[in-house]
């Protein structure tokens, strides 16, 4: 499989993958450590990472142009690495480099996943506690870990190094990233979604966000062990969505929007055919009867783009009985207020806003945007009407996410819609921490639960003080 590199099929695969040198920055903090004192210790400390990120390029290039891509990946995994081990073993003798046992298996698994995976970012993808992947350039990626971001030690070659992997990714979900179109936004295999920035747009390099999807998910009962709900707070939610309410979920970006609709979604009833709308599809409702509609980004031309409000009007011909909308952001806002008022109770979706009276302003604003003939009182008719329930998240400075407060959309007075709390996190002095407060008011939901038979469990669930 080793071999001067003749077919097509090989030089694209290869051509496209580039391996950081994270073994390098590595030895670099232990040889400068080892070499404190003297100044030839220090020169050699400071010599030995760029020996080695020579050694490591040097050793990755001669292989590439040896290999014989299309037959290497017609091997297993575990035969892939081996031959790889075997090549790169032989190679550092052949050329002298130094290159120990443990940069070897390092270069090994950096081509292993040049290969078959997207670069280095693969080990930061298959880390099931990473939730965020950033690329800042060829020199600074961060993830998000448990509510945290961190600075990895993991780097690129150089700008032409990311610029391939970015390609990479792009291609394997069918799109392109190139001067024509330097940005995609786009759903992966998995379910992750990644966005794509290249220069002259990205200044500093080009920049790869891949917000990373969970397989396993979250329901009602994880995320209350998880510290972001009560018990009580879980059951109102669980019961609002069951009688058929409609639910707009608010919060900031990354503040756990969608992991808290797929978990209200889990509560909907068998029976019910659900319509999902996504920019990209990030929902995984586990009901038998689902459709899932994803919007179409434009072409390069401009044309042939179809938007979530082209599918939120068709999706109304479909016969749902829910509808739910990843995220409410535009014009789209009109025909979603529209579907809750004309027989499809129980829809659901997520909007960008700091609190529930701020979640109100803005959905205001994208409906004034859409329909600027209608009045400003028809318009909050309309919304006061839709909404029955605002969920709102917000991620504290500690990393966690939290419901910080539950309220009902209760009518209109003095032409402005009114909020009533049923509860909320209240924070103790300046700290991040604090408790979630129950506050004992007789729910408008009422009504609509006792329809289903569960007003004694919601009369339960909001009739406490202090928790």
């Amino acid at each position: 499989m080793f071999g001067r590199r003749d077919s097509a099929v090989g030089t694209d695969k290869v051509a496209t993958a580039e391996t950081p040198v994270p073994a390098a920055t590595t030895n670099m903090a232990n040889a400068t450590n080892m070499a404190s004192t003297g100044t030839a210790a220090q020169n050699s400390g400071k010599q030995r990472p760029a020996m080695l990120s020579d050694a490591l390029r040097q050793v990755r290039e001669t292989l590439l142009q040896r290999l014989d891509a299309s037959a290497a990946l017609q091997l297993s995994r575990t035969a892939l690495r081996s031959m790889l081990l075997t090549e790169t073993t032989a190679l550092a003798s052949e050329l002298k480099l130094p290159l120990s046992g443990q940069d070897q298996q390092r270069l090994t698994d950096i081509l292993l996943d040049d290969m078959l995976g997207f670069g280095p970012l693969q080990p930061l993808l298959d880390d099931d506690d990473i939730s965020d992947v950033l690329v800042n350039g060829c020199q600074q990626v961060y993830v998000e870990r448990h509510g945290q971001l961190r600075l990895t030690e993991v780097q690129f070659f150089d700008e032409t190094h990311v610029r391939q992997v970015a390609r990479r990714i792009a291609a394997a979900v069918g799109r392109r990233i190139d001067d024509s179109q330097p940005m995609v936004d786009a759903r992966l295999a998995d379910g992750s979604r990644v966005n794509i920035v290249i220069p002259p747009l990205a200044l500093d390099g080009t920049t790869i966000s891949i917000r990373k999807f969970n397989p396993h998910g979250f329901d009602l009962a994880r995320l209350v062990s998880l510290g972001a709900m009560t018990a009580d707070m879980a059951e109102v939610l669980r019961i609002a969505t069951r009688s058929r309410a409609n639910i707009l979920i608010s919060g900031g970006t990354g503040a756990g929007k969608t992991s808290l609709l797929n978990a209200l979604s889990l509560n909907i009833d068998d029976g019910e055919r659900i319509v999902t709308i996504e920019d990209a599809a990030e929902l995984a409702l586990q009901q038998p009867h689902v459709v899932r509609l994803e919007t179409r980004p434009a072409s390069a031309e401009g044309t042939s783009g179809i938007g979530q409000q082209e599918l939120l009007v068709n999706a109304l011909r479909m016969r749902p009985d829910r509808i739910v909308l990843g995220e409410v952001r535009s014009v789209e806002a009109f025909d979603m207020m529209q579907a809750m008022n004309t027989g499809h109770d129980g829809s659901m979706s997520t909007l960008h806003a700091n609190s529930p009276s701020d979640a109100l302003t803005r959905l205001e604003n994208l409906l004034l945007m859409s329909q600027s003939n209608i009045p400003l009182s028809a318009i909050r008719r309309q919304m006061s009407s839709a909404l029955d329930l605002i969920v709102q998240v917000n991620r504290g400075r500690d990393g966690r996410r939290r419901v910080t407060c539950i309220s009902e959309v209760c009518g209109i007075e003095a032409d402005r819609i009114q909020l009533q709390e049923l509860f909320s996190y209240q924070l103790l002095d300046d700290s991040d921490q604090g408790r979630f407060v129950a506050h004992a008011i007789r729910p408008q939901l009422l009504q609509r639960a006792q329809a289903w038979g569960l007003s004694q469990a919601l009369l339960s669930c909001t009739s406490g003080a202090m928790t």
